[in-house]
């Protein structure tokens, strides 16, 4: 197979449930009554808070509330995350991130993957080091994403609690769910979902992206059958004891091909991503396979949550590969972006006044004419990107070009390029390759060392804080890609970054103090993936 390297303020909603004064000296009977009127003005506000929640039952989908155990107007209690995303941005510090670190798909080492726990507090003395690993029990898994057992979108409930994260493992299928609450730090295995399970009840296998439901379910979309047909993805569902309930949407409305979503209630609606056929992206990438019709183009529009396909949207040759897809947080808008990674555009999708969904092409990366390369010209392949909670800035990599890019979008529909760094890429000095301008010159890209290490890799999956002034970046994508495109990450493994983010003017600076060297962990070099906050993130947490 050749290996193939081309082609303002937000308004506050979803409130916290207010505290209700505590009474004393009052007689009965007026605390009684008191009582009545508080339970009547909670119920009002659980009206107006209330989120369309999904329930199989008979196959079909049902609205429904999840129902919570114990007083849910217990005085100052809240459940998880933040009451908007603007409060989310108040919240405290980071302190440690949960990383995933893959050990498969060829790096030689049989050794499971694992999760890795680092330290970004810069005032700990294990400051940018990995301080925890959890193996899970099996080999050959290919951990990548992650999400939480519950978020932002439970913060009306007191009895929700963050406390297990999502691990898709995307070859083996497995799910393994992980207490981070017991000891953060040192998170430890709580259960695993067996793949066998998922595919005797819904044919799914190939999980990738999860995403908690206000009513405690978990939805996760599956990428293929467990042949690794396209044609069998669509979208588990888990109860909040993680058993498998079956598929979300409604039969005969799959999508065409599976990878990312995310849903905004408000608008009844959600939305989905295509990658391509399991069959053909695990085994590494190869152009044809795009004209053979094995890879995406198109977003699928779903009513939520009923999981009715209502729209499918065909983005044609300028949305190739559409992958990481995002609402601007908050819940009363209607539009969003996605990233099309080997258009490498990315397109932005919104509600028309019909009440249908287009979309249209607002960043464009440019392919690069090159030399000493397997093609003339590379793309940018924008693998992933992200929204401030603020909805101001939007940011993405160029896996292959090797820079990260910072973008302001108070105006949706004409983004402003307002930060730019390399740190890693294919056309850094000191590679073969080569970028060839229209006179005939050639140059290429300076990428700084940090504490004398020289950068490998391109920049793949970012996160960012919640004050939207650190960015955290890994270098790894999938561990087959990876051996194509960046053979020495598997010899070398992977590394984390941190960029500093100016939120004022915009521009994005490499902190060189940090520096986490997964080729130097003790079972031998991993490659890291994506990466979680304890208490969630801007890329986790949906509002309602």
């Amino acid at each position: 197979m050749d290996p193939i390297q081309n082609k303002n303020d937000l308004q506050e909603s979803a409130t916290s449930i207010v505290s209700y004064i505590c009474m004393s000296h009052v007689s009965e009977r007026e605390r009684e009554a008191r009582e009545r009127g508080r339970e009547r003005r909670q119920r009002e506000r659980e009206r107006e808070m209330a989120t369309d929640v999904s329930a199989v039952q008979h196959g079909g989908v049902v609205e429904g509330k999840r129902q919570g155990n114990g007083d849910a107007a217990s005085c100052c209690k809240t459940g998880p995350g933040y009451a908007t995303p603007l409060q989310a941005m108040s919240g405290p510090r980071e302190q440690i991130l949960y990383v995933t670190a893959v050990y498969s798909g060829g790096t030689g080492i049989q050794k499971p993957d694992y999760l890795a726990t680092v330290d970004v507090d810069p005032n700990s003395p294990t400051y940018s080091k990995v301080i925890h690993r959890l193996p899970v029990p099996n080999l050959g898994d290919e951990l990548h994403h992650s999400g939480w057992n519950s978020c932002s979108s439970c913060h009306g409930d007191p009895s929700a609690q963050r406390r297990f994260l999502v691990l898709p493992a995307l070859v083996s299928s497995r799910i393994y769910v992980i207490d981070t609450k017991t000891d953060p730090k040192a998170p430890s295995l709580h259960k695993v979902v067996d793949p066998e399970d998922i595919v005797q009840k819904t044919g799914l296998a190939y999980p990738h992206t999860s995403h908690c439901l206000a009513s405690g379910d978990l939805l996760v979309s599956c990428l293929g059958d467990k042949d690794g047909n396209a044609a069998g993805n669509g979208f588990l569902l888990l109860d909040s004891e993680f058993n498998v309930k079956g598929r979300w949407e409604k039969p005969g409305h799959s999508p065409l091909f599976g990878y990312d979503f995310w849903y905004q209630p408000r608008h009844k609606t959600m939305i989905s991503t295509s990658w391509g056929a399991p069959a053909a992206f695990t085994k590494g990438f190869n152009l044809q396979h795009v004209f053979d019709g094995l890879y995406g183009r198109h977003l699928h529009v779903y009513s939520w949550p009923e999981g009715e396909l209502k729209q499918t949207l065909d983005l044609g040759n300028t949305g190739l590969l559409p992958l990481e897809i995002r609402f601007l947080h908050d819940p009363s808008k209607d539009t969003g972006f996605v990233g099309c990674a080997l258009s490498s555009n990315v397109v932005r999708f919104f509600k028309t006044e019909d009440g249908s969904w287009s979309h249209e092409v607002v960043i464009s990366v440019e392919p690069l004419k090159v030399q000493n390369w397997i093609l003339p010209e590379m793309p940018g392949l924008i693998t992933d990107f992200l929204i401030s909670l603020d909805d101001r800035f939007l940011y993405f990599v160029n896996w292959l070009h090797g820079d990260v890019r910072q973008y302001n979008i108070e105006d949706p529909k004409n983004p402003k390029l307002t930060g730019q760094v390399w740190v890693g890429g294919l056309i850094q000095k000191g590679s073969p390759v080569v970028v060839e301008g229209e006179d005939g010159t050639t140059k290429q890209f300076d990428v700084p060392e940090i504490q004398g290490r020289k950068l490998r890799g391109g920049p793949q999956m970012i996160q960012l804080s919640l004050d939207g002034k650190r960015l955290y970046v890994t270098n790894s994508l999938f561990s087959t890609w990876d051996r194509q495109f960046y053979p020495d990450l598997l010899e070398k493994g992977s590394h984390m970054l941190q960029l500093d983010v100016d939120t004022e003017k915009g521009g994005l600076a490499l902190n060189t103090k940090f520096f986490v060297d997964f080729g130097a962990e003790p079972d031998g070099p991993s490659l890291a993936h994506e990466m979680r906050y304890p208490g969630g993130d801007c890329t986790s947490d949906i509002w309602i």
